[in-house]
């Protein structure tokens, strides 16, 4: 494992409290940090989270950093309006979170009596971990999903918990077998002849399990749903404006070209795609 050399570590505690001296001056002098509640920097933080997110699947690691650096921000400045209200400060953020981790490894700290627990894969981590949780006081393994996640990344986390759980398919046929069982409802739901649903209810209720189950089938095959979605989400953009870019180019009205020409571009973009 690499260990940060202390001259790193030295400049990185520096530039933790030159951030958190410039934080304070910010909310003592500035109109705006000055006005800001935990209330308010709230919808801020998720679009820099998002923002981040961007960065990542970008690989761009010059953005990962300034989006780190944003979320950084943030969270000193929660610890900052926390403590005006004297309920926490940034050193018991600090404190918290070193004791959680301290506490959620038993296998790399040993307890009061010196002992490690024992384990041979991360299987056996993550399940130790729900399991600690539930110890300290969780009602459910699934308490710790946020109810304002995103559906696609709400599946996955709530699967991932259940797994940990102990409560999870034996082998991938099952998950498969599972997802073709969720599309045959599904279709059964679904008009052949006007290709209507013959009941919306029903039909959305069998259309979330059959996306439930392939969230299911991706977490076996180790594919995140959700990066996958966003991959092609962005692929579809790209593709979409070079059909939109080119076609005005050649001098072409979109909302007048058939499909079919349409799909000419649409080729021509998976073509220089391919040749990258």
């Amino acid at each position: 494992m690499n260990v940060t050399p202390n001259s790193d570590r030295t400049k990185a505690l520096a530039g933790f409290e030159r951030l958190l001296n410039i934080m304070d001056e910010l909310r003592e002098k500035c109109p705006w940090d000055r006005k800001q509640t935990i209330e308010s920097l709230r919808h801020l933080t998720i679009e820099e989270t998002y923002e981040l997110s961007d960065a990542i699947l970008s690989e761009n690691m010059a953005e990962i950093k300034k989006e780190l650096g944003d979320i950084l921000l943030h969270i000193v400045f929660y610890a900052r309006i926390a403590s005006e209200k004297q309920a926490f400060d940034m050193a018991d953020v600090l404190t918290a979170i070193c004791e959680k981790l301290i506490k959620r490894h038993p296998h790399i700290y040993p307890d009061e009596s010196g002992q490690k627990l024992e384990v041979t894969d991360e299987e056996q981590v993550k399940q130790n971990w729900e399991k600690l949780k539930l110890k300290e006081g969780s009602k459910s393994v699934l308490a710790g999903v946020p109810k304002s996640l995103p559906a696609l990344v709400k599946a996955m986390r709530i699967q991932e918990k259940a797994k940990g759980a102990g409560f999870d398919w034996e082998e991938r046929s099952q998950v498969w077998q599972k997802v073709n069982e969720e599309l045959s409802e599904f279709r059964d739901q679904i008009d052949r002849e006007t290709e209507k649903p013959l009941d919306p209810q029903a039909a959305e209720s069998e259309f979330g399990d059959l996306l439930f189950s392939l969230v299911n089938y991706a977490r076996f095959l180790d594919i995140n749903p959700e990066t996958a979605l966003e991959r092609t989400n962005r692929k579809f953009i790209q593709r979409f404006l070079f059909l939109e870019e080119q076609s005005k180019a050649d001098g072409r009205d979109l909302h007048s070209m058939t499909l079919q020409e349409m799909d000419d571009y649409w080729e021509r973009a998976k073509a220089l795609e391919q040749q990258k």
